[in-house]
Order: C-alpha cells, then sequence, then structure tokens
C-alpha cells in the first residue's frame, strides 16, 4: 500500500530520576552525600533514506518513543543516558505540525536529518545540592519528561524527472523501457494508482531518476479521478515529461486538447510548475492514423519543435532521441 501522508506522535524519553544516598565507611566516619544524578532521556531523530519510497510502515507505528534515561546510583555513579530513537523516512518527507499545518523541517539530500524531540534532562542527585553551607542535603530532583510532539510526515518525492500524462496514454510502457522497471501495465484507464519511481542509467554511468505519476483527467483539480493529489510527488522534479497519445481509438479525439487540459490542471495544482522545462513525447506513433494527427499537432504547438518527441514506447522507437535530450538536460 502507497501511502504519503500520515499523522504520528513522537515522544522523546524522560530523564532519569536523581537519588538521595549516603557514603558510610569505617575510613571516612563522616561520609557524605552520594547520590548520583538521573541520565539523559534519548532523543528522537529522523532521518532520510533514499531506499524508501513510501510512508506504509507508519501505518503500524502511529506513537514512537525514544529510551528513558536511567535513575542515579549510589557512589556519584550518573544513570545511563536513554537511546536516541533514529526513525527512517524516504527522501522528500516534509515534517509539519499537525495542528496548524506548519513546516516544521524538510528532510531533502542536503538536510537529511533532524532532531525531532529533544530527550528530558536527569534529575539531580543529593551529591549535587552539597555546599560550604549545606553539608549533608537530602533532597534530590525527578528527571524531566521529554519533548512530544504530534506531526505529519507528508512525502514529496524527489525526482529528476516527471512523467504525466492522461489514463491510457502509455505512461507506464513507457517508463518500463525507459528504465526496465516492472510496472503494472494495462489496456485501461487508471494501470498506475500510485507514483513509480526508477533509474535510467546511461553509458557514462551517470544516472537520473525518473517518477510516474497516476493519470490526470479534466477537472482532476475539482477532485475527479483521482485528482491531483499526487502531483506533489513530481513538483520537485527539474523536467516534466508530458505522454500524449497521439492516435487514440477515439479517431474525433484530438490529442492537443489533452495537451491543453494537462496544462491547465498543472496550472491549478501550481502555476510554478509551468515555469519548469517540459518535454513533449508524442507516444504510439505505431498505431494507423498517427501520421495526420502528428502533423495536426505540430501546427498548434506553440514551443520549440525540438521539445516534441515522437515515440512508440511499444516498438521502443525514439526512446533513444528522448533520453538523449533528458540526459543532456539533466547532466549537462
Amino acid at each position: 500500500m502507497f501511502v504519503d501522508r500520515i499523522k504520528v506522535k513522537l515522544i522523546a524519553g524522560k530523564g532519569g530520576n536523581g537519588i538521595v544516598a549516603w557514603r558510610r565507611e569505617s575510613c571516612l566516619p563522616k561520609g557524605g552525600p552520594y547520590g548520583g544524578n538521573g541520565g539523559r532521556g534519548g532523543a528522537i531523530v529522523l532521518e532520510a533514506d533514499h531506499d524508501l519510497h513510501s510512508l506504509d510502515v507508519f501505518t503500524r507505528r502511529r506513537i514512537l518513543r525514544a529510551q528513558n534515561g536511567q535513575a542515579g546510583g549510589l557512589n556519584l555513579m550518573q544513570g545511563g543516558k536513554g537511546e536516541s530513537l533514529v526513525v527512517k523516512v524516504p527522501c522528500g518527507t516534509l515534517v509539519k505540525d499537525a495542528e496548524t499545518g506548519e513546516v516544521l523541517f524538510d528532510l531533502t539530500p542536503e538536510t537529511p536529518k533532524w532532531t525531532a524531540c529533544l530527550g528530558g534532562r536527569g534529575g539531580r542527585g543529593n551529591a549535587s545540592f552539597k555546599s560550604s553551607t549545606n553539608r549533608a542535603p537530602n533532597t534530590c530532583t525527578l528527571g524531566s519528561e521529554g519533548e512530544e510532539k504530534e506531526v505529519e510526515l507528508e512525502l514529496k518525492m524527489i525526482a529528476d524527472v516527471g512523467l504525466i500524462g492522461m489514463p491510457n496514454a502509455g505512461k507506464s510502457s513507457l517508463m518500463s523501457k525507459m528504465t526496465h522497471a516492472q510496472v503494472k501495465i494495462g489496456a485501461y484507464p487508471f494501470t498506475t494508482l500510485s507514483p513509480n519511481l526508477s533509474f535510467v542509467q546511461f553509458e557514462d554511468y551517470s544516472r537520473i531518476l525518473v517518477a510516474d505519476i497516476p493519470g490526470i483527467i479534466e477537472n482532476a483539480h475539482l477532485n475527479k479521478g483521482l485528482g491531483i493529489s499526487f502531483l506533489k510527488h513530481i513538483e520537485r522534479t527539474s523536467t516534466l515529461v508530458m505522454v500524449l497519445d497521439i492516435a487514440p481509438d477515439d479517431e474525433e479525439h484530438d490529442p492537443f486538447q489533452d495537451y491543453e487540459i494537462l496544462r491547465k490542471e498543472l496550472g491549478a495544482y501550481n502555476p510554478e510548475m509551468l515555469d519548469k522545462p517540459m518535454l513533449v513525447v508524442l507516444n504510439k506513433v505505431d498505431k494507423d492514423g498517427a501520421a495526420e494527427k502528428i502533423a495536426s499537432f505540430k501546427e498548434r504547438y506553440p514551443f520549440d519543435p525540438s521539445t516534441l518527441f515522437e515515440v512508440s514506447a511499444k516498438e521502443e522507437k525514439g526512446l533513444k532521441e528522448l533520453l538523449s535530450a533528458l540526459h543532456k538536460k539533466i547532466n549537462g
């Protein structure tokens, strides 16, 4: 199950208590206070992990606790520190205040670790209260509680290239040919129900990360179809690839209309998405009637023709040119 938003409660460890203890030995008839301080409670640390791509593990772990500190001991012994809890989350996870929605931290490759909750301080043993005017203090303090936060984890995948398109445009087929990833492919709408992520490796051993999100339909911003909730997973990409079925089964359907709908939905979600570098893939050029549709599309296409690519994912036609263009854009 793919989960990209979930609420969890974080509880850092409580500090250990200080104790009251006395030293009484035959060689030291006057003895004295000898109670140690408690240890600090464990912290909760969130850490980005490139090998994780979903927050589904937290559906079974809604409360995360770090270890408490240990109480102080005899002979001025300080209690052991509580072990910090390191919580692995996918790279690109936003940590938000569950109540206000304020972004507390963004776990990215540049900022991969964040201490979300500090452990409580250990209490003082009676030895720490000894002074010139109080030679035999009979008091100690309790350890303080660790910090608590209720947060919402929201995943925004970090990829180099984002694939977008209408349902059944052939994005999954294109993804499988580009990256050799095992993705679900079917001759029906909404084959992809959650984002797919995979690498393309080039001959110079450089790699680009590609994200394929579920199909978008007209008025997706009004929550039709699968809505636009998955667009956040390509919001951080540097380049977008729009995949269009250039020869749909309905001969009266106009692929250029799909192009305009997709741009409209991108703008409705976030106008800045339209400013990203974008390549347009005219897919399924192997089908009958594709040549006429391509010519009609090119006549109305308002941008540089060099951003258009005629591709057949099924026959692997035009893939080399598309990958070369992506390599140039991402890796220079």
